[in-house]
């Protein structure tokens, strides 16, 4: 039976999703003690349990502090904590990404942790990347990063070598042609875990950039050297023409809908045999029953035509709502889960690229699964990275027209040429409206 408070909490998330408006724990209690209500975006059972395992060892710190985490599930979680946000109250500590950092500061949902962080000793210890992304253009602080993501191809290296390839795909074109060999869906066995679904915009977004590496603009992974959108290069269309032919001749077809947990879940179970996904999987599937660790690993990320992969540097990280009445304790907490050992173990359970300046001498991060993310660092001139614009505040906008129109062009409702004019214009009239 949950216990009166976790009831409250839930009964309050409940009706801050209707009403958008719910007060939790407004004050302290009679001992003085606090509860921080904690919320999670990227939810799932074996990351819930390892933060659960580090607010008990800040609680045991800060005794008179108690965090209660609300863990909504992956699908819904941005939209139910901008639901939380927007009624000013319920939240106090929460997971910002890049992608929702801009829209809900622009909204003023989110607080500006810089003067509370001034002097902290903890920068010392964190990357340059994360001291970077930790601070906005204006130099405010809405969330520290907790780790980073970075995409590679996953892939069964067992179904590769039954197919008869001697090598993983190094190549978008290799890819289509190694998932296409391994499809039978009279066994139930697939090629590719297509995502079609939520955030489907990111893979096709890869694929584009991918094939325009020799002219992308660094600072904004969606233009051209020239100005123009990346959307409107001519080998943009090639691009998508392959990514889509990886949907119709290489993917199960239920992946029309698949957002992060089916992908995950769809390679996990053995039914897909290459995924494309961020360093986290690592540990999810290093608690899979179905496949073993030795039927599995990964490759670096999909080359274009010119032999050169585009690596969009991604994070999120934990950050204050602006409604709540404690936000002295909630920074306690961000600057926990920032420092020492939480950090670690955060990033390492998780399989997250790591915050602190200590992981660059850890073996863990050189071996295994891990070897591809080395390769592409050691090799930045064929795995370049960008800065998306995942600040613009139209960038929640974005992702839901994106999302759309790829559904459109997986029902037929849509061309890759229409979905293509459709991006580059909605681009260029936001930039100049800027």
């Amino acid at each position: 039976m949950l216990s009166r408070r976790r009831t409250a909490t839930a009964l309050c998330l409940a009706a801050a999703l209707v009403l958008s408006g719910c007060a939790v724990g407004g004050g302290a209690a009679a001992d003085g003690t606090v509860t921080l209500h904690m919320v999670e975006s990227l939810t799932n059972p074996t990351r819930t349990a390892v933060l659960k395992d580090l607010i008990g060892e800040f609680e045991k710190q800060n005794p008179k502090i108690k965090v209660d985490l609300i863990s909504p599930p992956t699908d819904q979680a941005d939209q139910k904590i901008q639901q939380m946000l927007q009624s000013g109250s319920g939240i106090d500590t929460l997971e910002v990404r890049d992608i929702t950092s801009g829209p809900w500061s622009t909204n003023h949902w989110l607080y500006d942790m810089s003067k509370d962080l001034k002097g902290w000793a903890g920068w010392d210890e964190l990357t340059d990347n994360t001291v970077k992304y930790a601070k906005d253009a204006k130099g405010h602080t809405y969330y520290i990063p907790y780790g980073f993501y970075g995409l590679s191809l996953f892939y069964r290296s067992d179904l590769v070598t039954g197919a008869g390839f001697k090598n993983p795909p190094a190549s978008w074109d290799d890819l289509l042609e190694q998932a296409t060999a391994i499809q039978n869906p009279g066994k139930r066995q697939y090629g590719y875990a297509f995502r079609g679904g939520t955030n489907a915009n990111s893979n096709a977004v890869a694929v584009i950039e991918a094939y325009v590496a020799d002219k992308i603009d660094r600072d904004n992974g969606f233009k051209l050297t020239d100005g123009r959108t990346i959307f409107s290069a001519p080998e943009a269309l090639t691009a998508l023409k392959t990514y889509f032919a990886l949907f119709k001749k290489a993917s199960p077809p239920s992946s029309v809908a698949w957002g992060y947990p089916e992908m995950v879940e769809g390679f996990s179970n053995g039914s897909t045999a290459f995924l494309l996904q961020d360093p986290e999987v690592i540990a999810t599937l290093g608690e899979s029953k179905a496949i073993s660790q030795q039927q599995w690993t990964t490759a670096p990320l999909l080359t274009g035509p010119s032999g050169k992969a585009v690596q969009p540097v991604a994070t999120a990280g934990w950050g204050i709502a602006a409604g709540s009445k404690h936000k002295a304790e909630a920074t306690k907490l961000v600057k926990f889960l920032a420092e020492g050992d939480a950090a670690t173990t955060f990033d390492k359970k998780n399989s997250l690229v790591p915050i602190l300046k200590s992981a660059a001498d850890d073996t863990y991060y050189k071996t295994g699964a891990w070897a591809s993310y080395v390769k592409m660092t050691e090799n930045p001139d064929a795995y370049i990275t960008v800065t998306q614009p995942r600040d613009s505040s139209w960038w929640t906008e974005w992702i839901q027209k994106s999302d759309a129109d790829i559904q459109k062009v997986l029902l037929g409702k849509m061309t890759p040429e229409q979905l293509l004019t459709g991006w580059d214009s909605y681009w260029t009239a936001k930039w100049k409206s800027q």
